[in-house]
């Protein structure tokens, strides 16, 4: 498995020793962790062994650029029933080793152990590089709101999965194997993004957090947001034509999404689909959003 996993530029000491050793430049290091377990975060009858380890990665990588940083290096749990067979824990690893090398990051060690179902325990490090980190609550009124990245796609591709489709074939890839712009996370910290966060659990869902966090209200303009024909084409797959839907309500794309003062010019990498006021909450064309506005884990 090692011979699996490329070091990473800040890995010092990696896989085969009791811990690893990573540089860290800038005296700070952004963690976070997230835990995807069988049958409620995948199923091995949609998605391979390599989509489940990238997918394991990206989420985790994007929570680190959601900070400004750039992803450093995964620690990984791996706990898993004895009928698994060898070959899937090894494309698991060449999943989370395709993800982190796209990330810039590198697997730098982990744990295995049995239990009666898959359980995947992803650890991620970042680098500031001497930045502040943009966190949930900076976001000022007057403030404008942008995304960096595709939004809906995953849960679209869910959909169709979930209707037994694998066809328009963009958002199916886009749930196996999200791949968040991470990139945008330090590029978005070096224009001063006031706040950011990334949409794993569906956009107005976790602009709801901002909001919170920043005590603002954020407004967003469905004639801003992307028109995209991938969504279009797994509605009309489905018979409905509700892709808004899953551009505000969907989760697990992992873009990101950033508010900056107004006078900030944004590259081409993000998108203005908003902006911010005083007040509380999160409005859709001015209007409360309907229903739960993204994924509750204990529902």
């Amino acid at each position: 498995m090692q011979a699996l996993l490329p070091v990473g530029e800040a890995q010092l000491v990696g896989i085969g020793d009791d811990a690893a050793v990573l540089r860290a430049p800038d005296a700070r290091v952004v963690a976070t962790m997230d835990l995807l377990v069988e049958g409620r975060h995948f199923r091995r009858d949609w998605s391979s062994a390599v989509d489940v380890g990238s997918k394991a990665a990206a989420q985790n990588l994007a929570d680190i650029a959601a900070m400004g940083a750039a992803p450093t290096a995964l620690l990984v749990g791996f706990a898993t029933p004895g009928d698994v067979p060898a070959a899937w824990a090894r494309d698991l690893v060449r999943g989370l080793a395709q993800e982190s090398a796209r990330a810039g990051a590198s697997v730098a060690g982990g744990d295995v152990s049995s239990a009666d179902t898959i359980m995947i325990a992803v650890t991620a490090l970042g680098d500031l590089a001497g930045r502040d980190p943009v966190t949930r609550g900076g976001a000022q009124p007057g403030d404008q709101l942008a995304v960096a990245g595709r939004l809906g796609r995953s849960a679209a591709g869910l959909a169709l999965l979930e209707a037994g489709l694998t066809r328009p074939a963009g958002p199916v890839a886009a749930h196996r194997r999200p791949k968040p712009p991470y990139r945008s996370g330090p590029q978005a910290a070096a224009l001063g993004a006031t706040s950011m966060i990334d949409t794993s659990d569906g956009l107005v869902q976790d602009l709801g957090h901002v909001a919170a966090a920043s005590g603002v209200r954020i407004d967003i303009e469905t004639a801003r947001l992307a028109d995209d024909p991938q969504l279009r084409a797994a509605a009309a797959a489905l018979g409905h034509a509700d892709w808004l839907g899953w551009a505000l309500a969907g989760g697990e794309d992992h873009a990101l999404v950033a508010t900056f003062a107004a006078s900030t010019e944004l590259p081409g990498d993000w998108a203005v689909i908003g902006s911010v006021s005083t007040g509380s909450g999160v409005r859709v064309d001015g209007r409360s959003p309907r229903g739960r506005g993204g994924w509750d884990h204990f529902r």
